[in-house]
């Protein structure tokens, strides 16, 4: 059975396992996915200090507990150390940003980001860029106070973000929004069944954008 490994860089093993299940929701029987967390730093990554620092714990995780698997999932927005695992050997890797930006940009639909991480606000903006679709992408609309915090009330956490998203369509004319956040899973897949414009989940688009590249492999072997 092949053997997808998604990392965590958030030093939370509940965390990862609310991952692991998302994900393993979304990949076929024939597919089986396990999850490792970061041995150090925070619970949840709130800045671009943070993020950067993850991604060498990410790329040690890939070495010692990837060796088997045929692809990655890293599950933090801003997808830190993908450069880094993509070097190593050739095999698919997935970054939740990426891949949600792509998502919500197919057929040239403006997007938008609704998430709780104000200080991460300009390396999403730049992430845009970077995956070529930054003419598409409306902006980012941010929950109020500590994101931290946030996250411990998974409805305050889900009606905040229901806010931030009709502040991307209703203000920003978004025509999709992702929902900015590895921890934020949960409260993803629930407001996707709430609005009428695509509200794109990113740990469920990561698992659909691996797929995609191990299915290219398969059919280009």
């Amino acid at each position: 059975m092949p053997h997808i490994l998604l990392i965590n860089p958030n030093a939370s093993r509940a965390t990862t396992d609310m991952m692991v299940a998302i994900a393993r929701a979304e990949l076929p029987a024939a597919y089986g996915i396990s999850g490792v967390s970061a041995g150090q730093g925070p619970g949840m990554i709130v800045n671009a200090d943070e993020l950067a620092a993850a991604a060498p714990e990410v790329e040690r995780n890939w070495r010692e507990a990837g060796r088997h698997s045929v692809g990655a999932i890293i599950s933090a927005f801003g997808d830190p150390g993908i450069e880094r695992l993509r070097a190593l050997d050739g095999r698919p890797v997935a970054g939740l940003c990426e891949a949600s930006m792509l998502e919500a940009a197919q057929g040239g639909r403006r997007f938008g980001i609704a998430t709780v991480t104000p200080e991460l606000a300009g390396v999403i903006g730049e992430k845009a860029v970077q995956a070529g679709v930054g003419g598409l992408y409306t902006g980012i609309r941010l929950t109020a106070g500590d994101p931290r915090v946030l996250a411990t009330d998974p409805q305050a956490l889900e009606e905040a973000l229901a806010q931030a998203v009709r502040e991307c369509v209703e203000i920003d004319g978004a025509q999709a929004v992702v929902i900015g956040g590895g921890p934020l899973g949960q409260a993803a897949i629930a407001l996707a069944r709430r609005f009428t414009v695509p509200v794109i989940a990113p740990i469920p688009a990561a698992v659909r954008h691996l797929l995609k590249s191990l299915q290219a492999l398969e059919a280009a072997a």
